[in-house]
């Protein structure tokens, strides 16, 4: 079992670590990472290990068996030692901007409220698909929304809530593809916004900025049709 270290805190950009396996592919598990694997339309964490004087350079984060999770080196290399302990280094400006768009498209799900059948995210954008039989008529108005939460600078939190509970409560889910996980304990929430200024809520195991104004400026991109009652919209970081 791999410590969700990026669960604690999201901005951590190093930090040291045991190495518990190698996995029959070439994969390192740690004991505990702030390298966030791939899942939920997020990509891997990539960055670095250091230990000893060597240097490893990791390509993709990826999960494992059980809950183990597995760096995945960019090229054949040796391996540190299972029971050495070594230090992460996050490649930090590639994450920032995964968590920047992965916020925005929570904000996306608000100014379109209808329900979600997938998504993605990249470095320079994201998109959500809706299920939405007509396109939004008017991208100017959804860009105007959209920058107007981001500069609101809302708080971007966690919480947790009980799975009995989620089931009790099934509007929280958004996404129609991809259920949270059930039957593991407590289930993850972020929202956005507190109190009387919440704006959303929902199941969520990604990274997250930790308040909206750091999303800085976003323009709404194509509006794809990928069904009958399909639309794919993507949001750009406008820098």
């Amino acid at each position: 079992m791999t410590y969700l270290k990026f669960r604690d805190d999201a901005y951590i950009r190093e930090d040291t670590a045991t190495v518990i396996a190698h996995t029959p592919e070439g994969g390192i598990v740690l004991d505990k990472t702030i390298f966030y694997p791939t899942g939920g339309g997020q990509p891997g964490d990539s960055g670095y290990l250091t230990w000893s004087g060597e240097t490893l350079k990791i390509a993709t984060t990826v999960k494992s068996d059980g809950d183990a999770i597995a760096l995945v080196p960019a090229e054949p290399a040796g391996l540190p030692p299972i029971g050495f302990v070594v230090m992460q280094h996050l490649d930090w400006d590639r994450r920032h901007r995964h968590m920047r768009v992965h916020t925005v498209l929570h904000l996306l799900s608000v100014v379109i409220p209808l329900p979600v059948s997938g998504g993605a995210i990249s470095l320079e954008k994201g998109r959500l698909d809706f299920d939405m039989p007509d396109a939004p008529s008017d991208k100017a108005a959804l860009d105007a929304q959209l920058n107007a939460l981001i500069e609101q600078d809302l708080v971007v939190g966690e919480d947790w809530i009980s799975a009995q509970d989620l089931a009790a409560n099934p509007s929280l889910v958004k996404t129609m593809s991809v259920m949270p996980p059930m039957g593991k304990g407590d289930v993850r929430l972020v929202y956005i916004g507190t109190g009387a200024a919440q704006i959303d809520l929902q199941p969520c195991g990604g990274t997250h900025v930790a308040r909206t104004g750091e999303i800085g400026r976003v323009r709404v991109g194509k509006i794809e049709k990928k069904g009958r009652q399909n639309r794919r919209v993507y949001v750009h970081l406008d820098d």
